[in-house]
């Protein structure tokens, strides 16, 4: 059986022509022509992806998007015409690991999705299976543990993204030295990226909010000015 996609789409044509086709693809489909039914959908039975609209009847793309991440962290590409900045922007700073225009070719959305699973897929992280400490915090040390693919403060495990987790790995891997955008796009998002790198920006600011003490003043992932972010592993 293919990996589970939620299709969250409310116009039917719409809806009906992505499940013909993801399921030719090999993706078993099921499909919510609405936020309230996605999010029952995802409490049932969580996806593997999710394929979720900006412009929804009732509760919109945006609002659908920050409700499932407060419990799941399934990838998620966003589909809309909504191609404004500010709305990419913003779908991103909700949770959405990517997003596609509308309208778009069948291809670039399988590659999309393929790029999404490969993330998911065990593979290279840091170069050791043993933990990395990133913050030695007397009381809430910062651990990240490649075995299990958890990142801790103190005893307490961080809810993640995939797509925050891979960046986090990849400055981990090469700590000590700045990586740019390009290089962590190329890394991370393989060839599945939009065309826009303040994807990195927008997604380091969501990772800062879960990792540090002090977001505003980052003692983790720094940024060098003008080059790219920065690991410094504890020694």
């Amino acid at each position: 059986m293919g990996a589970r996609l939620l299709v969250v789409e409310d116009d039917d044509r719409v809806r009906a022509a992505l499940r013909l086709a993801l399921e030719d693809e090999g993706y078993e489909v099921t499909e919510s022509p609405s936020a309230e039914d996605a999010l029952v959908a995802v409490r049932r039975h969580p996806p593997d992806l999710m394929l979720v609209d900006l412009m929804l009847g009732g509760m919109d793309g945006f609002a659908c998007i920050r409700e499932v991440r407060r419990s799941h962290d399934v990838p998620i590409i966003v589909l809309s015409a909504r191609a404004d900045s500010h709305d990419i922007v913003a779908a991103l700073e909700a949770g959405a690991d990517d997003y596609v225009s509308k309208p778009f070719e069948l291809q670039e959305l399988t590659a999309r999705l393929r790029a999404l699973r490969r993330r998911a897929r065990p593979g290279r992280r840091t170069d050791s299976l043993q933990d990395v400490v990133l913050e030695a915090h007397p009381r809430e040390p910062l651990v990240l543990s490649p075995s299990t693919a958890i990142v801790r403060r103190g005893d307490r495990d961080l809810r993640l993204t995939l797509t925050e987790y891979r960046l986090l790995c990849e400055l981990v891997n090469m700590h000590g030295q700045v990586l740019d955008r390009g290089t962590l796009l190329e890394r991370v998002w393989e060839r599945g990226f939009f065309g826009d790198d303040r994807i990195i920006d927008v997604h380091i600011r969501r990772l800062r909010t879960k990792i540090e003490q002090d977001p505003a003043h980052p003692h983790v992932v720094k940024t060098v000015r003008g080059s790219g972010y920065r690991v410094d592993i504890v020694a």
